[in-house]
């Protein structure tokens, strides 16, 4: 608290603009001179600030990250800001027009909320981090429709909201908390928050069961450029039971159709890999319809076809060749194709990636992606070249 309170005040303000790019080789020599000229305490927190700013600026971008402050908890669990627009822009568009933001964190959410016009009421009870999330708000000129309250969220009044968001806490003091009654606050009250109010999204783990989903919930599960982010339990959308999965950029959303699981086929000329989105909400039966495709594998998420369908929700690749697992047939086809550059993907080998690439010392002008995966059972690489 003290910390940030220091970085508040005019002084701190001009020391964070002077310390903003130092580099972390730097730091001492940057320390060791401001130390003459400014109280070493402030001289350490403005340093520590802007290493979390550095940190921040892959999920707020340059800007924001520029001008917010952060907590290195804050830094670590809060939104992505796409992710977070996202989620505000399917709000707006059920009409929310006020959120209740419990579990705020430094505001992330809240920021995201109020840039789309939401009238936000963020609350937190650790009085660091909801101090953060103040001086955030007014950071980036939203103090007026960001409300901050340091308190005890399963204490608060969501009454008078449109719609309740909540993201508990799901790190510990040992690490990360996988099981969601051990959130803090647990899942479950966060649920029966959630059935009380009007409309609500909850942020979990995108790991969480299926089997734990409330049936009157629509489950999301979001990735951004790639990488799985989150998953959204919505309440109050008019689509109980759904499932989908939502790519950003776009958004691109592939909802789900409750098709059975796509039958095991031969290897095709075409692989596709889903989307860790689709994946993780249980969706690659829809893919494998779009792209006319089967498994390679019961329990492997790659799915093979006879011709070229491009889909949002998998990438996809030519396979020119299919061997069984061995170093030495794989090494002599690449050194036979001149392949220097070299992706390793695997699913279900235990192989690993860098392993492999130290083993086989591709050398050459071309390029190529081998699979290390399972095909109907037997250990398998798949060669090839992602579609233009």
């Amino acid at each position: 608290m003290n910390d940030l309170a220091l970085l508040l005040t005019p002084e701190g303000r001009a020391l964070l603009d002077e310390v903003r790019d130092t580099e972390p080789a730097r730091e001492l020599a940057v320390a060791t001179r401001l130390r003459r000229d400014h109280p070493a305490e402030l001289v350490s927190a403005a340093l520590g600030q802007a290493r979390l700013r550095q940190r921040a600026v892959a999920k707020f971008g340059a800007e924001d990250a520029g001008r917010m402050f952060f907590t290195p908890n804050g830094v670590e669990q809060s939104t992505r800001a796409s992710v977070a627009a996202y989620r505000a822009r399917r709000l707006t568009e059920l009409g929310v027009t006020s959120v209740a933001d419990l579990c705020c964190g430094i505001g992330g959410d809240a920021i995201a909320l109020a840039r789309a016009g939401i009238r936000v009421l963020a609350v937190d009870r650790d009085p660091l981090t909801a101090a953060a999330a103040r001086a955030n708000a007014e950071a980036l000129g939203l103090a007026e429709l960001i409300e901050v309250r340091e308190a005890d969220v399963t204490e608060v009044d969501t009454a008078g909201y449109d719609a309740v968001f909540a993201d508990p806490a799901r790190r510990g003091g040992r690490g990360r908390v996988f099981d969601p009654e051990a959130y803090s606050p647990p899942l479950s009250w966060a649920v029966e928050t959630a059935r009380r109010a009007p409309r609500a999204a909850l942020k979990i783990a995108p790991g969480i069961p299926h089997e734990i989903v409330p049936p009157e919930a629509e489950a999301e599960w979001i990735s951004d450029g790639g990488d799985v982010k989150e998953a959204v339990l919505w309440f109050g959308t008019g689509a109980p039971g759904a499932v989908r999965a939502t790519l950003l950029p776009g958004p691109r959303s592939l909802l789900g159709r409750g098709l059975p699981d796509p039958a095991v086929r031969p290897v095709g000329r075409y692989l596709y890999e889903p989307d860790g989105a689709v994946i993780r909400a249980h969706l690659v039966a829809e893919v494998a319809e779009e792209v006319g495709g089967g498994l390679l594998d019961a329990t492997i998420a790659y799915v093979t076809a006879d011709e070229p369908r491009p889909t949002p929700y998998a990438t996809g690749y030519e396979i020119t060749d299919q061997l069984p697992f061995n170093v030495k047939r794989l090494k002599a086809l690449l050194r036979e194709r001149g392949v220097g550059t070299l992706t390793v993907k695997k699913r279900g080998s235990a192989v690993e990636p860098e392993e492999l690439r130290r083993k086989v010392r591709p050398q050459g002008p071309n390029a190529a992606t081998v699979f290390l995966t399972r095909v109907a059972g037997a250990p398998t690489m798949l060669i090839g070249q992602p579609l233009a």
